[in-house]
């Protein structure tokens, strides 16, 4: 028996070492990251992108598929047995049903391969047949990037940035008292630690829905399976030397924990592996947050470009050994609320909005891009006339299932005329006022050969895989 096992342990091994050399010499992988802030819209995004590139009739920007050189494009078992598949075909009946739904959002990392047949260009194309590409997309959530910057503090540290950052906020009312109501000094009760921590998890979950970017750690949103367990039951506290067995001498015990049995590891198995990157970024809705959730905004954008340059971090140093993720994309999410004349201005603010986190990017050697997208086109645009003047108008069912047309304010051409206000700390914008509506999908009917509608689609597939399918 035990020769046996050893037997079929050595051919499994030999199986997955064929296979993988067989991967690496004949059919390349690509693996793409798909990471944004919660809302950015990375499930439609993942969904329709995969159904677009299925179904190629509405990409004419991406050339291999404009020259008809991709001959197919198939779904596969993915790799990784370990990782969720995405849930593809769920997530696109929800979107393209009879009554249309938006599909439910990322909770945690998940996957999904898609194969292309591809006729190559160059000196060797009439003489080559197709050639086989696999395209693995990795959905995870942006929080858990923006706990990179956890693995450079100690407890203490990051204890007092917390703190000072959400003392002027209404969000954290309810944690500030229950804290202030905490002795850090006492004996550990952990009663009291779950709802110290509770409320801290309230004040992030509060913080998210007014806008606000820096909601870490980012498990304590997205806890999964891990819900209730020691290893996310902490919270910040005043800086200070605690005696053993007290609840901060615990707290500061377990934000190690954190870093070291769930920060380390995602970096590890993941993160590492990635080829390319798109950022989604809900850029309308910070702004019509105001000022200080587009500041946010840009420091947190800042923050998640620093896990692509891992010169900053010991860790990611030796985990990535000189790798660089090539291209990363950021893309302005939601396009399809504003009617395309104003998709420049948008464009514009989002390229000066991330300037910081950009240029630490191509200080790395990845090839950058902005756009403004819309995965699945929500709208349809007109034009108004009101009070003497005309307006570019976008028009849609609201989520409440009621049709509306939609102005939602005049983007500056200037995008300081925002980012200025934004990094002086302005509480509202004086001299216009940004809207934001929900819209349900649309309702569509596909032919043959159509994804679903979109926003500049073609153009994200072409930066981010177009070179790789030649």
């Amino acid at each position: 028996m035990i020769i046996g096992d050893i037997a079929d342990g050595l051919t499994r091994g030999v199986e997955t070492t064929i296979n993988t050399v067989s991967e690496a010499f004949f059919e390349p992988v690509l693996r793409l990251g798909v990471t944004g802030l919660s809302r950015a819209g990375k499930t439609v995004f993942i969904t329709s992108l995969v159904a677009n590139l299925i179904n190629r009739g509405r990409m004419p920007a991406l050339r291999a598929a404009a020259e008809g050189r991709i001959r197919t494009a198939w779904l596969q078992p993915q790799p990784d047995d370990t990782v969720p598949r995405f849930d593809y075909e769920t997530h696109l009946a929800a979107m393209t049903g009879a009554e249309p739904v938006w599909p439910e959002s990322t909770r945690g990392i998940s996957e999904l391969r898609l194969s292309f047949r591809v006729q190559p260009t160059g000196l060797l194309a009439g003489v080559t047949g197709p050639k086989t590409l696999h395209l693995d997309i990795v959905d995870y959530p942006g929080e858990w990037l923006l706990d990179l910057g956890l693995l450079d503090k100690g407890y203490d540290d990051w204890s007092a940035e917390v703190l000072k950052r959400i003392e002027p906020r209404p969000e954290a009312a309810a944690f500030r008292e229950t804290l202030a109501a905490t002795d850090p000094a006492a004996r550990l009760d952990e009663p009291d630690a779950k709802a110290l921590a509770q409320a801290f998890t309230g004040y992030l979950q509060a913080a998210r829905v007014s806008g606000y970017s820096d909601c870490t750690p980012g498990r304590f949103l997205l806890p999964g399976d891990m819900a209730g367990s020691p290893v996310l039951t902490f919270a910040p506290l005043p800086p200070a030397s605690h005696p053993r067995g007290s609840l901060g001498r615990e707290f500061a015990r377990r934000f190690e924990a954190y870093k070291r049995e769930i920060v380390r590891p995602f970096f590890r198995d993941h993160f590492a592996r990635i080829d390319r990157q798109i950022v989604l970024v809900d850029v309308l809705g910070a702004i019509h947050s105001g000022p200080k959730a587009v500041e946010d905004l840009r420091q947190a954008m800042a923050d998640i470009l620093g896990a692509f340059r891992p010169g900053r971090n010991a860790f990611l140093t030796q985990l990535l050994l000189g790798k660089r993720v090539e291209k990363i994309l950021f893309a302005a999410t939601k396009a399809d609320h504003l009617h395309n004349a104003q998709h420049a201005q948008l464009t514009a603010i989002t390229e000066a909005l991330l300037a910081e986190a950009k240029t630490r990017a191509d200080f790395a050697g990845a090839q950058t891009a902005a756009m403004s997208i819309a995965a699945l086109r929500a709208t349809t645009e007109d034009r108004v006339e009101q009070g003497g003047r005309t307006l570019d108008v976008v028009r849609g069912t609201l989520m409440d299932g009621k049709r509306a047309a939609f102005y939602p304010g005049r983007l500056p051409e200037d995008p300081s005329r925002l980012l200025n206000p934004a990094r002086q700390g302005a509480d509202k914008w004086l001299d216009a006022d940004y809207e934001v509506m929900s819209f349900a999908p649309q309702p569509v009917t596909l032919k043959p050969g159509d994804g679903p509608p979109h926003i500049r689609l073609d153009r994200a597939a072409e930066f981010l895989i177009g070179d790789r399918l030649r």
